[in-house]
């Protein structure tokens, strides 16, 4: 049959072309060379194709390769089934930690008399060719072949014949896919403590050469008492050390192997799971077979550790996106770490910063998706589980890239040291301390508390600061005070009073500095001295 002049090839939406199925026109490169095209008509191209092509066409189109699973079911899934259903577009993120189960368990069933020596050595070479097309990006990745676990097994398959077919003996892909993601949450949480460490580095390099600097400290965003700004940039260093506490002590309950739990109920054939557990770097394998395959509670915990980590990095980055503004100025960021406007000229915005206290919720609305995803599941393994790992691959990838960022950011800003002085004068941040000299005169808090209240009330109504105010003055409050009460005003003399245990006083954050450099084995600022 041939098309008449003006038969539409491109702007028919309908499902037939001249009475002949719509996909026989997207021929397959084999049939291409046979199609014969040529120019006819008003309308432009039109396509000649003998009965012969058309037939072989037809029959590439029609060809469907059979699932693995296939063998009980009449008819393929529909289209739209097997587009919904897929999951290879995100889940070839596993494709290392999935060779790696498959050779463990390949080993297990040769050493167990479950396949011969020769198959698996051929299953490991077909997988060792396997991971190199995939790292040379040769590997075809097929979403008719669903996830990444049917990838590479059918590839095997195709690779290899029979012996591949054994590869699955005593092995589902419930308990395949939660080992590999296991696998790939041990070898995250390693990635990210490790940037975690860098940014305590550079917290830490920050502290160092910023001795001796008074910030007002606040609390309810109103100034309330003077602190070291090494014992400010510490405070960030101490959240980001529980962080990564929190990883590794995951990690030590997400490090057994699920692998040989099979679908649900384990496996009659004889297998040795801690064989593979041992091969793969895990603690033990896990005791109950439903539990293995059916729980993400180390995913959520997990994730609820990444989330820990964005909600300290996002207020880590509000402090510094305010102290940024012209109305504080006491932070400048670099040019290399800010951004500009496309209609104010003199705008230097700290952007990164602000994406920092943005992505934050990306990684708590990550640990939100899993929570919701897991409530109302029954045992054992549910096809919705599939849909654990893009948070999971946007949360690790999220927390990764806050945190580098933060780093960049913390190696590129400097302090307005002058600005920060004459800060210090407004606010009354020596009240609080003034209040300890009373308590040293043997009165009660309380009633140091109102005393001291008394003087910031004259002092606000004469506009000076408590350091102002005349021996007269405070005497008129209060007859005890004496001189000694100047010892205890202005900034550097409070900082020079605190001497509690992690306070903010000069040798105790000296102290701090000391721990943590050597920690991190850096060089601290009294090495330096030396």
């Amino acid at each position: 049959m041939m098309l008449g002049a003006g038969t539409s090839l491109v702007a028919s939406s309908s499902t037939q072309i001249a009475g002949f199925p719509r996909s026989l026109f997207v021929l397959p490169k084999s049939s291409v060379k046979a199609a014969r095209m040529e120019r006819s008509g008003i309308c432009g191209a039109v396509i000649k194709a003998s009965a012969e092509t058309l037939k072989a066409a037809a029959a590439e189109e029609g060809k469907k390769e059979t699932k693995l699973w296939g063998g009980r079911f009449e008819e393929s899934v529909t289209p739209a089934v097997e587009r919904f259903s897929q999951s290879v577009s995100y889940d070839k993120k596993l494709y290392k930690q999935d060779l790696r189960g498959s050779r463990a368990h390949a080993q297990m069933l040769a050493k167990q008399g479950l396949i011969s020596q020769e198959d698996c050595d051929t299953i490991l070479k077909g997988l060792l060719e396997i991971e190199g097309k995939i790292e040379r990006e040769e590997f075809v990745w097929r979403a008719d072949r669903e996830d990444v676990h049917m990838n590479v097994e059918a590839a095997l398959i195709d690779l290899v014949g029979e012996p591949a077919k054994k590869l699955h003996t005593a092995r589902s892909r419930n308990d395949q896919v939660v080992t590999d993601v296991r696998l790939w949450c041990r070898d995250a949480v390693d990635e990210i403590v490790s940037h975690i460490h860098r940014l305590q580095d550079a917290l830490l390099t920050l502290a160092v050469s910023n001795e001796g600097v008074i910030v007002p400290g606040y609390t309810h965003l109103q100034r309330a008492q003077p602190l070291l700004l090494q014992h400010l940039l510490l405070a960030f260093v101490e959240q980001l050390e529980r962080d990564a506490g929190r990883l590794l002590d995951c990690q030590k309950r997400l490090n057994f192997s699920p692998l040989g739990a099979c679908a649900l109920a384990g496996t009659g054939l004889p297998i040795d799971r801690f064989e593979t557990s041992k091969t793969l770097g895990f603690t033990y394998p896990l005791r109950n077979s439903v539990d293995a395959v059916s729980d993400r509670d180390f995913l959520i915990e997990f994730m609820s550790a990444n989330a820990i980590i964005a909600v300290h990095l996002s207020r880590l980055a509000e402090e510094w996106v305010l102290w940024a503004t012209e109305e504080f100025g006491f932070l400048v960021p670099s040019d290399a770490v800010s951004t500009g406007s496309s209609i104010m000229p003199q705008k230097k915005n700290p952007d990164p910063m602000e994406l920092v206290r943005g992505k934050s919720a990306r990684v708590i609305g990550d640990l939100t998706t899993i929570l919701v995803l897991c409530k109302g599941l029954p045992l054992a393994y549910n096809r919705d589980l599939q849909e654990d790992k893009e948070p999971l691959f946007d949360s690790v990838e999220t927390t990764i890239g806050v945190l580098e960022v933060t780093t960049e950011f913390a190696q590129n800003v400097t302090f307005n040291k002058e600005r920060l002085a004459k800060s210090l004068s407004a606010g009354h941040l020596d009240a609080t301390t003034m209040a300890d000299y009373l308590v040293y005169k043997g009165i009660p808090f309380r009633t140091s508390h109102d005393i001291v209240g008394r003087a910031v009330a004259l002092a606000v109504y004469k506009k000076v600061e408590l350091s102002q105010l005349s021996l007269d003055e405070f005497r008129s409050i209060n007859p005890i005070i004496d001189e000694e009460v100047y010892s205890f005003l202005g900034s550097e003399n409070c900082i020079n009073k605190f001497q509690s245990y992690g306070s903010t006083g000069v040798s105790c954050v000296a102290e701090q500095i000391d721990y943590w450099c050597q920690k991190r084995n850096l060089p601290s600022g009294s090495e330096k001295k030396n």
